[in-house]
């Protein structure tokens, strides 16, 4: 099989961002933002998504700056061979266990809402298969796909939304500030990494046809995540008030179960295939973006080779944890606040240290 040697533009650019990051409002994420925030848990991505500002700009910024490096490469300049290396290794590390978390989370979603009767390794089989299939394809074909079904997947998550908002009942939005203001702040402070793909996905800029087309994509993409992820955590509330959010492992899913669409019965059948779309394209990425610091830190140029045998990896990991969705809820949980400081502080660091290298004193904007 041939590798992809293209490159994609700010449209698959973007449509890899929000399926990337977009279908966290369908997994049990909801749920781990209701434990804590309550009925103000809907405040959460933006509060988040206004202090997330602070290291996305110095992101942006270094990378803008530094053109023609990749990220990868700008660390290794900035912080030296060793400490450039050690960092690589603990994106990897972070990235890797965060695949098999997340598909052990997924493969119990579809095993326990659509396919009770399917054998799970068949179903996490099935999902790593195919996901590591796309993301050998290359990223121009993941970013193609991406971008042909955005539309769809996108206006059908609109839908199940707006039906949910009309059924669902305004009481359920008080107390409007939860457990407290403070308390909400501290927790949306807590979890900055709900939108730390970011961070793993400006590994994709030398794939970018212009780097304009990074910065620009990175900052329209964030704005509808916010508004996005906004939205479906308030339809939520006003669906089944918090207590019952907090209650449910996977909110969406039972959406889509309970909101009645006319004379269509069954209406989760409708939504799901866009869903398990969305699901495919998300790991097919975060595969890709595996295979990249696999790649780098050890010195393996056409790293979508080792991709399969990574994938392997993670499944023979994610079938052991598999079996204990709510002890995965809660890891993914500790995981969520453990590389927030990872996500908000290389940037700044990057930042801070090209500052007083002097790199920024030919800067001209």
């Amino acid at each position: 099989m041939e590798k992809s040697t293209g490159k994609i533009g700010i449209k698959e650019y973007i449509a890899i961002i929000l399926l990337t990051i977009g279908t966290k409002l369908a997994d049990d994420l909801p749920s781990i933002i209701y434990n804590s925030l309550y009925n103000a848990a809907w405040m959460m991505p933006i509060i988040s998504g206004i202090l997330v500002i602070i290291p996305l700009y110095l992101l942006i910024k270094t990378m803008m700056y530094y053109k023609e490096k990749s990220l990868l490469e700008i660390v290794v300049h900035l912080l030296g061979k060793y400490l450039g290396f050690i960092v690589i290794f603990a994106l990897w590390i972070v990235g890797s266990i965060t695949i098999i978390i997340d598909t052990a989370i997924y493969t119990d979603i579809i095993g326990t809402m659509y396919f009770s009767r399917t054998p799970t390794i068949i179903l996490y089989f099935v999902l790593v298969g195919v996901c590591a299939y796309g993301a050998k394809r290359g990223i121009e074909q993941i970013g193609s796909v991406a971008r042909a079904l955005l539309p769809y997947i996108k206006i059908s998550i609109l839908i199940a939304l707006i039906l949910t908002m009309i059924q669902g009942n305004l009481d359920f939005l008080f107390p409007f500030f939860g457990p407290g203001e403070w308390t909400v702040i501290k927790e949306s402070s807590l979890r900055l990494s709900i939108y730390g793909d970011i961070l793993y996905l400006s590994l994709l800029t030398p794939y970018i046809r212009n780097a304009n087309d990074f910065k620009k994509g990175t900052w329209i993409a964030f704005v509808i995540l916010v508004a996005e992820l906004t939205i479906a955590f308030f339809a939520y509330l006003l669906l089944f008030d918090f207590e019952s959010v907090r209650m449910l492992s996977y909110p969406f899913h039972e959406v889509i179960r309970y909101i009645n669409f006319g004379f269509l019965t069954n209406v989760e059948t409708f939504f799901f295939p866009f869903w398990l779309i969305a699901t495919f394209v998300r790991f097919a990425v975060y595969f890709y973006l595996n295979g990249i610091l696999f790649g780098r830190l050890f010195r393996i140029k056409d790293f979508e080779h080792v991709i399969p045998s990574l994938a392997t990896l993670f499944l023979l990991l994610g079938m052991i944890l598999e079996n204990n969705p709510i002890a995965l809820t809660h890891v993914r949980d500790y995981l969520l606040i453990f590389v927030t400081p990872i996500f908000f502080g290389l940037p700044c660091i990057l930042w801070i240290v090209a500052k007083l290298k002097g790199d920024y004193k030919n800067e001209k904007t």
